[in-house]
């Protein structure tokens, strides 16, 4: 569906007043920029001809940014093929971590500090349940979210955690095969408060920050902690595909975008306190683009990670060896058998021909011409506050 206002629109309707009232990181600049310019002129593109109606057309190059609601389907798509053909044919689990909005301002502090923290607490979390629980070496995929349904920051992890593992003595086991949940929920809350608010707490003092933000863990550890968990889903694609959903997702799309007037902007959100209805909020433009900016990742951020047994580094150290039954079926992804281009790709997964005529629905788009860029990419700083300035 293509919307009628997309977020590139807020960007050069409320930029320069963004600009003047809060001063922007190097990475929110760039992601901004990149955001406007995506499928535009300013990166170039193709002049097409269809061959069978003869009609001509532009196809304009994406930005790329991940960030930019517009870059990200295909990425999604090409992702979950990949995931599904390395991924074990078991049974898995999702599980979402958690923790208070109360910690926030430790996250704006320093982002990067606060996101490592969060990754690892929950990756120790559940590789200790793993071992206490069943005695094996799991592993887990694990995918980073900072925002709610109206923008506000609020860090919590996606995981998706297989129902096997290794033993200590070396053997494939699986495990959680009659159970509907994997770990005790409760115990899964606890263990992962404790842990993560000791990292924090080390890591602060190591920086000398621990005075800062002492109050803000004291309300933190008075919390109770909730750790989600879902039951066991159908299978490994189903599994993949469903987490699939969350890992290139961008804090809005342009189709949440209801309407932008000289002040506000209208989204769509869901109130998950009600049944998931979707209702619409409406902020002051200025205030919609702070918000955005606020899940701008740190420059190079790894937000999507694999631990224990889905770790390839792991993988090596434990030579798996599967059972004939537990194989992975190598034959089953075509990308493995034969390489394709990305389009190719993207046609297969969702029936969707990127090459096809849009306005005779028959014939095949030609390219007859490449258009340079208009503007070096290495001026973006100073292209970003002129333009939004005007």
């Amino acid at each position: 569906m293509v919307s009628k206002f997309e977020l590139a629109d807020v960007i050069k309707r409320f930029g320069k007043q963004l600009i003047q009232q809060q001063k922007l990181s190097p990475q929110q600049t760039k992601a901004l920029f990149n955001i406007t310019r995506c499928r535009t002129a300013a990166l170039g593109g193709h002049q097409e001809v269809c061959d069978c109606c003869g009609v001509v057309d532009y196809s304009y190059n994406s930005c790329g940014d991940r960030h930019c609601p517009k870059c990200l389907a295909a990425k999604q798509a090409l992702w979950v093929e990949k995931l599904i053909a390395s991924t074990l044919p078991i049974k898995h689990y999702h599980i979402i971590f958690t923790v208070p909005h109360c910690l926030n301002s430790i996250c704006l502090w320093n982002k990067r500090m606060y996101y490592n923290i969060l990754f690892d607490a929950v990756w120790q979390t559940l590789r200790s349940f793993g071992y206490t629980h069943y005695g094996v070496e799991s592993g887990a995929i694990a995918v980073l979210h900072s925002w709610g349904q109206n923008l506000c920051l609020h860090p919590h992890i996606h995981c998706i955690v297989p129902a096997a593992g290794y033993a200590i003595n070396g053997t494939w086991k699986n495990i959680g095969t009659e159970q509907l949940y994997l770990y005790p929920v409760n115990q899964l809350s606890d263990t992962f408060k404790g842990k993560f608010l000791d990292k924090l707490k080390r890591t602060l003092r190591k920086n000398s920050a621990l005075h800062m933000f002492n109050q803000a863990i004291q309300q933190a550890y008075q919390k109770s902690w909730v750790v989600f968990c879902e039951a066991s889903l159908a299978d490994a694609d189903h599994v993949i595909k469903y987490l699939g959903q969350y890992t290139h997702r961008v804090a809005i799309s342009n189709q949440r975008i209801l309407n932008i007037t000289d002040t506000h902007v209208t989204f769509i959100t869901k109130d998950y306190r009600d049944r998931a209805k979707q209702r619409p909020i409406t902020l002051r433009g200025v205030e919609f683009l702070k918000r955005f900016c606020l899940h701008v990742l740190p420059k190079r951020f790894v937000k999507i990670r694999r631990y224990g047994i889905y770790n390839a580094t792991t993988k090596r150290h434990l030579k798996l060896q599967f059972a004939p039954q537990n194989q992975v079926d190598l034959s089953k992804p075509e990308i493995l058998k034969t390489k394709e281009t990305a389009q190719e790709v993207l046609k297969r997964i969702t029936n969707y021909d990127p090459y096809k005529c849009r306005h005779c629905l028959k014939g095949t788009m030609r390219v007859i011409k490449t258009i340079p860029r208009s503007r070096s990419p290495t001026q973006h700083m100073p292209s970003l506050l002129y333009m939004l300035m005007q």
